[in-house]
């Protein structure tokens, strides 16, 4: 048995750290040589680069954590213990603290030298009969005689010192009161599914349910999985169990009844005499078999065994970078990387045409928002930062989860005081995308562009689900921000749940959940004072003095400007027919028009549809939207925090506290999107969610930015011209052409490369240690 914890257990033991990139290698392990095999094999290597400037935003170093955790150990006021018991004090978290915006600018300006760094520590407090977590912050670094270690409240709302009241900090005692739950169920497992105790787990809620003071914890019972194969979330089994355990003293806390086929029973006396009687209606289980588990499963397909196309690369890659500084270079794009354990990979000083065009792109949160008939699926809702979306990254298969020609860089974290290497935790490449990105054909002439694109991706699994994010550059100065879905769903039992889900297996319904990712993108058109334009259109009916006074029914573009930052909390128009844009009104171009960045969905994308959630409160207000634009503040940082459900009512970071009426005209803006999915899991979702449809995307694009078109630069491109007497003429525009052979290694990719990777499992959850997948 695997006893299920909430909330706050996944990180307690697990002391994590994300130190980006950690230098880039080719996964076959060695270098492409060339080879006489009739022709050279390509040798394709990687241009090097050299940054600007430090990185500042790079995570902290070796010298750095070592520093940061001594300086909190020795304080005697935190009395923190590296046992990290429940009724210890104990460092939970540690991470760079992003430096203020505004010490940042004068430095890439060369006007001021770096600000200092300061990291930030989460920290459990377990040594009092109320437990919290309060965020510290350590600085500057390194260690001298001004670092002071003090309490990190700038970034959050609260009104408060920040601390976080945790409710149910006694992990340790939890696997004991399972145990008597457990036994407490025992008969009742048998008789119910004629399996020993031994078959079956309980996974708790998350987040756990705090009334007044008062904790409410429901439990599910699950089959276990029977293979090597993940699947405990696709075996509810329809029991369920609540619990009171308020309090630290394990003797009090208390089983409150049980529930099953949607009726309540307040013992589990009252539960067994139930089961006891003829007419009892049994429920089906769920049964672990082929239809859960991976591998290849059903007919062949024809010609499948056959090599499929590949991604290759015909020579040295098109793009530089600098492994120390974390600093990339593709066509006209620059920026650098960086990792952060809660929200993963983001991107800094994004430069377009040598001009920032984004300070700041990355990842706020992760969040699932389920629905159900029983109280697990009703009350479950997850912000996957919390768990680390950093620091769940894991290694990408090559050839599999990016092209074999991939520039690969390593992740490192901390697992407890060591650093750890996830290698191939990045990838980097270009791609055909498979279609022009221009063409016409006209009288006599064909003129079409290749569309080759930058990509960089990273996949994080956070328990049950893996998610894909990419970053996609292309000729025409547009980025792609994209978030794919893959794994195993959560699900419900099927019983009573058809408002719910659909049926998809035995005994099992899929749960709806809303998948609802937030990112951030801190723009600086031709500087940092910016506007929101909106241009609409609109119907309208109009006549023209060409028309002989009659009326004609036609539209218009209603061009406007959202001035406050209390009307910017913004829907897509269903119709798609208003147009958003970043722009700076005191940079005209050659006509008068306002350059900026256009931001549109580029595939389907959600907010949370459930409207005042009972579960999230006021710790979800950056999800009810599509999008929303403040003013930047560095108090206003981040639009979640991952213990924002630790206190859903007065959270670390409310969101709709940024909105207070300020002025967004021609000021430093922070557009805030939402991606996501409503995921209603069907029987194609077994067994597991495939990423061609759980997809969404968002493309920022310049709009009247260029004098026109910059992918017409592109070598890339051809134009066919047809002469009367049936000849071709074919102009090239000095692209040179492949002239070496493909070699072996990418068309047969090392997968071996791929070594294990670290996974955080919340559901459910061994509270004492990470689990290590493959």
């Amino acid at each position: 048995m695997q006893p299920g914890n909430s909330l706050i257990f996944p990180l307690l033991g697990y002391f994590a750290l994300v130190n980006c990139a950690s230098g880039y290698h080719n996964p076959e392990g060695k270098s492409h040589q060339e080879r006489q095999t009739g022709n050279p094999v390509c040798a394709v290597t990687q241009p090097t680069t050299k940054a600007p400037r430090k990185n500042i935003w790079a995570c902290l170093t070796n010298q750095e954590v070592t520093e940061a955790i001594d300086f909190l150990y020795k304080s005697n006021e935190l009395n923190l213990t590296k046992t990290g018991g429940s009724w210890d004090n104990s460092i939970v978290s540690i991470d760079l603290l992003q430096p203020n915006k505004t010490d940042v600018l004068p430095y890439l300006a060369d006007t001021k030298p770096a600000p200092s760094r300061y990291a930030r520590a989460m920290l459990m407090f377990g040594n009092t009969k109320e437990p919290y977590m309060q965020e510290w912050m350590v600085g500057p670094l390194p260690i001298s005689n001004q670092t002071k270690a003090q309490p990190l409240t700038f970034l959050s709302t609260r009104k408060s010192d920040n601390k976080l009241r945790v409710y149910n900090a006694d992990f340790d005692a939890v696997g004991t009161f399972n145990e008597n739950i457990m036994s407490q169920a025992a008969n009742a497992i048998k008789a119910l599914w004629n399996v020993n105790p031994d078959a079956v787990s309980i996974t708790t809620v998350s987040p756990t349910q705090v009334d007044s003071g008062h904790v409410t914890v429901w439990q599910g019972f699950m089959g276990n999985p029977s293979g090597r194969y993940d699947t405990g979330t696709l075996l509810p089994l329809g029991l369920y169990v609540r619990s009171d355990m308020t309090g630290r003293d394990p003797s009090k806390w208390k089983i409150e009844g049980w529930l099953y086929n949607n009726i309540f029973y307040k013992t589990i006396d009252e539960f067994s005499k139930a089961l006891a009687q003829p007419g009892f209606k049994k429920l089906g289980m769920v049964v672990d078999g082929p239809w859960a588990q991976l591998d290849k499963q059903g007919d062949a397909l024809p010609f499948d065994d056959l090599p499929p196309p590949a991604s290759v690369q015909p020579g040295p890659k098109r793009f530089s970078f600098d492994a120390n500084e974390n600093f990339l270079s593709w066509m006209d794009f620059t920026f650098y990387i960086t990792v952060s354990r809660d929200m993963g990979v983001r991107l800094f000083d994004l430069k377009y045409k040598g001009k920032r065009i984004l300070y700041e792109l990355g990842m706020e949160e992760a969040l699932a928002h389920y629905s159900g008939i029983d109280p697990i699926q009703s009350g479950t809702c997850y912000f996957d930062t919390m768990y680390g979306f950093g620091s769940s990254i894991v290694s990408l298969v090559n050839g599999y989860d990016c092209p074999s020609h991939s520039t690969y860089v390593n992740i490192d974290f901390l697992d407890g005081t060591t650093r750890r290497t996830q290698p191939n935790g990045i990838c980097m490449f270009e791609m055909d995308r498979g279609f022009p990105i221009q063409r016409h054909s006209g009288g006599g002439f064909t003129s079409v562009t290749k569309n080759i694109a930058f990509m960089l991706r990273s996949v994080t699994t956070v328990g049950n689900y893996d998610y894909q994010t990419t970053y996609e550059f292309h000729m025409d100065g547009s980025i792609t921000v994209a978030a794919r879905a893959s794994g195993y769903i959560q699900s419900g039992y099927f019983s009573h749940n058809e408002e719910y889900g659909f049926q998809i297996h035995d005994n099992l319904s899929g749960s709806m959940h809303d998948h609802v990712l937030t990112f951030k993108a801190d723009f600086d058109i031709l500087g940092e004072k910016n506007s929101l334009q909106k241009v609409e259109f609109v119907p309208t009916t109009e006549t023209y003095v060409w028309n002989d006074g009659k009326p004609r029914n036609t539209m218009k573009a209603k061009k406007t400007f959202i001035t406050n930052e209390n009307e910017a909390k913004i829907d897509w128009s269903p119709n798609g027919d208003s147009l958003y844009a970043i722009v700076n009104t005191d940079a005209k171009n050659n006509y008068g028009e306002n350059p900026g960045y256009r931001f549109m969905p580029a595939a389907g994308v959600a907010h949370l549809t459930v409207q005042n959630s009972s579960i999230t409160q006021n710790a979800a207000n950056h999800a009810d939207r599509h999008f929303y634009v403040t003013k930047q503040k560095e108090t206003e940082a981040r639009a979640s925090h991952p213990y924002n459900l630790l206190d859903p009512a007065d959270p670390a970071v409310n969101f709709a506290k940024y909105f207070d009426g300020e002025s967004l005209t021609q000021q430093d803006l922070v557009l805030w999107f939402n991606l996501g999915m409503h995921h209603m899991p069907h029987s194609g979702d077994l067994p597991n969610t495939v990423f061609s449809t759980a997809y969404s995307a968002l493309t920022i694009e310049p709009l009247n930015y260029l004098p026109g078109d910059p992918s017409r630069a592109t070598a890339q491109q051809i134009r066919v011209d047809n002469g009367n007497n049936g000849t071709q003429t074919v102009v090239t525009f000095g692209a040179k052409p492949a002239s070496c052979a493909v070699g072996p290694d990418q068309l047969n990719p090392n997968t071996a490369a791929s070594r294990g990777s670290l996974a955080v499992h919340k559901y459910p959850y061994d509270g004492t240690q990470p689990n290590r997948i493959g």
